[in-house]
């Protein structure tokens, strides 16, 4: 599992950050790609990533922002160029409007995708849940309507104790797939195994919160607890001018992420969606601010991967 970032900018591009979109790289664990918004240029950056628009399957929109969904047309229809077919659909998860936005371009262009396009209208609650994975959304505080989302991997079941078996002098084939499945199996000698002696701890799942865009409230620290990586908007440094400015237009500051990183206790934090006054020196006095609450915090520039690993067993 791992995130790349496609634009870190916020409002307009600037010469060292694309607008926002976000990659959940999930080709271990579903040979597929999740994208989170789709700012304008998304798939000119995908472009410089070995990201191929085909193993896109998901695309979840925060809200309708330019800034977040002008790079969506364009993507959809070089996905089709690029082959995607009937047996390769794409589903928008997104808030009211969504859909209205996607199929006005396509019909005013004249654009004719070769493969299936599904809307979910968002709810608050589980809006996805599959084997492997569960996606959780709730309303931010923005202009408009915005959402934030939680991605939570399934646990992995335990591996099975090969090692242990072969010290017992149990003999390989259709008996290790039995106890692999936990069932209790009776070898022709009389010995009684069960499966469950012979499975290893189970791994836990990873958690990945996104926060796009918003003012402080009570579902951020929801979405965000215990979180393996909490990539947060911080439009604004640290400052009372700053806090000014983000309370005027409704976002975040670098202080307000870092605080609930410490209270909801997550892992990492990214920060992302900088404003474009943040370069330089003041890219670096924005990362010491923060680091001063939540010493585990990064600044996302365009084209990070940040690898999301496994959490360690104590």
């Amino acid at each position: 599992m791992q995130l790349e970032f496609l634009g870190t900018g916020s409002g307009q591009p600037s010469k060292f950050r694309n607008v926002t979109s976000i990659a959940l790289r999930l080709l271990d664990e579903r040979n597929a790609v999740w994208l989170f918004d789709v700012g304008e240029a998304t798939q000119h950056q995908i472009l410089k990533t070995t990201i191929r628009p085909r193993k896109v399957e998901k695309i979840f929109i925060s809200h309708l922002h330019g800034d977040h969904i002008f790079g969506l047309p364009g993507f959809l229809s070089s996905r089709s160029f690029q082959g995607a077919d009937k047996n390769e659909p794409l589903t928008i998860y997104g808030p009211k409007g969504v859909k209205e936005y996607v199929q006005t371009a396509l019909r005013i262009s004249e654009t004719r995708l070769s493969y299936p396009i599904v809307y979910a209208e968002l709810k608050e609650g589980v809006i996805f849940e599959d084997k492997t994975f569960r996606v959780i959304g709730a309303k931010m505080r923005h202009r408009i309507e915005t959402w934030g989302y939680r991605v939570e991997e399934k646990d992995h079941p335990g591996e099975l104790l090969v090692d242990k078996l072969r010290q017992e002098n149990i003999p390989s084939g259709p008996i290790f797939g039995q106890l692999k499945a936990g069932k209790v199996v009776t070898l022709p000698d009389g010995r009684v195994l069960d499966g469950q002696d012979y499975i290893g701890a189970s791994q836990k799942g990873r958690v990945v919160t996104f926060i796009l865009d918003t003012r402080p409230n009570d579902n951020v620290e929801i979405l965000a607890d215990h979180a393996d990586v909490l990539v947060h908007e911080s439009t604004y440094g640290a400052g009372e001018e700053e806090a000014k400015m983000a309370r005027a237009h409704a976002h975040s500051t670098s202080v307000t992420a870092a605080n609930v990183a410490q209270r909801a206790h997550v892992d990492k934090l990214v920060l992302t969606h900088l404003s474009a006054r943040y370069v330089g020196p003041m890219v670096k006095t924005l990362i010491t601010d923060v680091r001063r609450i939540f010493p585990n915090t990064t600044v996302a520039r365009d084209l990070d991967i940040i690898n999301i690993p496994f959490k360690k067993e104590v």
